[in-house]
């Protein structure tokens, strides 16, 4: 059986119009002889009556004391209502199509409410419904416990969900479906010149992804990953292929796949005093007691670095004093990445990033590496300045044009 699973985003099926493009897709691929499932997300963004951010605002408005559990039987609403007005949709026009819940779908998770993780995909109800001649649409972000509870995965939900299925199902490819027209070299309200990438490997887009890409969520690349199903990032609004992620097929020898950024993030040191041989157990054992999630991590002798998002800089600095340690903060500061498979091993690669940031005398607070991603700490009032100049020196305009 040819399968193929399609994702579509909240942005997709905010309108009428958009709803009617996706209907063109689904359409397409069924006379493409594909064996269809669909995966829908909320409609539309905050401020539309049935989006995730939505339903949030009702609960903060309205006391701000639901639990976990009833909390996931709200939010896990947004993505059936999408899912039964597109069902309607399709049915009108002679497409014969049937709703499911994550649950119903066969998407087992662990009891973690609001943020649960899959733990296995069981689509029997699936393939039945397309053994039919069915188009099984799929409310995304949601599952079930063994136990029979509501469930949802938390930011991303709908992309992992997509995945998940098309592992499970072994799908030919998995189509998410977005308002960009594919991956690009960089975001671009910020790179007038940003262009779409043909392919990107698995793990070029799960570090794309994690340093701040936000097209795709890195988990549902993962799950993906794992049997290599190929995943492409398309344009509701167009026909084109858009963005194949894959390890197999092109080879290119490019240095830098993409320029991303993740703004309003704190730096923090705390500077060890002599002898004082346990600070760096002290300050990361308190952040983590405390729920205060931390990255961008140097430890030396001298002491620790490491920075936090600026919501929770006030609560970090206040454990640090509670301890006896005096931090250094730098608030308002940005993580600007280059992300690329070609990097490793290739000699000056960092000398190109430090001469394109010094020509336009722009700070480097702090670095860091791996093999297909290098970190930069800047200051936020630079942030726009160094994805361009970066974006400009590594000449990523002129590749791969669409």
């Amino acid at each position: 059986m040819k399968i193929l699973v399609q994702k579509f985003g909240g942005t997709s099926l905010a309108t009428p119009e958009l709803r009617e493009r996706v209907v063109h897709h689904i359409r397409t691929a069924l006379d493409e002889g594909y064996h269809l499932v669909v995966v829908v997300s909320a409609m539309g963004r905050k401020g539309a009556p049935y989006a995730t951010d939505t339903l949030l605002e009702w609960v903060r408005n309205n006391g701000d004391a639901l639990p976990p559990r009833e909390l996931d039987l709200l939010l896990h609403c947004g993505e059936i209502i999408s899912a039964s007005v597109l069902a309607s949709l399709l049915r009108s026009k002679g497409i014969d199509s049937c709703v499911l819940t994550g649950g119903q779908a066969g998407i087992i998770t662990n009891n973690d409410h609001t943020n649960a993780q899959i733990i296995t995909v069981n689509p029997v109800r699936i393939r039945q419904e397309l053994e039919k001649g069915r188009v099984p649409i799929v409310a995304g972000f949601q599952g079930r416990t063994t136990e029979g509870e509501i469930t949802t995965l938390g930011r991303g939900g709908s992309d992992t969900t997509a995945t998940a299925l098309g592992v499970a199902l072994g799908a030919d490819m998995v189509d998410i479906f977005t308002d960009v027209n594919g991956i690009m070299t960089a975001d671009p309200r910020i790179v007038e010149d940003a262009v779409a990438l043909n392919t990107v490997t698995y793990t070029e887009m799960c570090n794309l992804a994690f340093q701040g890409a936000k097209v795709i969520h890195p988990r549902a690349v993962e799950i993906a990953m794992q049997t290599n199903v190929p995943i492409r990032v398309r344009s509701t609004l167009a026909d084109s292929p858009g963005t194949l992620v894959t390890n197999q097929g092109e080879v290119n020898d490019r240095l830098i796949t993409g320029i991303t950024q993740v703004p309003g993030v704190t730096q923090i040191k705390v500077h060890a005093g002599e002898g004082q041989y346990d600070l760096q157990l002290k300050v990361f054992k308190a952040m983590a007691e405390n729920g205060i999630s931390i990255d961008f991590i140097n430890v030396n002798p001298s002491g620790v670095a490491y920075t936090v998002f600026d919501e929770w800089a006030d609560r970090a600095e206040s454990l640090l004093r509670d301890l006896g340690f005096e931090a250094e903060l730098n608030r308002n500061c940005a993580k600007v990445s280059a992300v690329g498979a070609g990097i490793a091993g290739v000699p000056g690669v960092m000398a190109k990033i430090v001469e394109a940031l010094t020509d336009e005398d722009i700070q480097i607070l702090q670095s860091a590496d791996s093999h297909t991603t290098i970190w930069l700490l800047v200051r936020g009032e630079d942030m726009q300045r160094a994805v361009r100049a970066l974006h400009r020196k590594f000449e990523l305009h002129k590749i791969h044009y669409q």
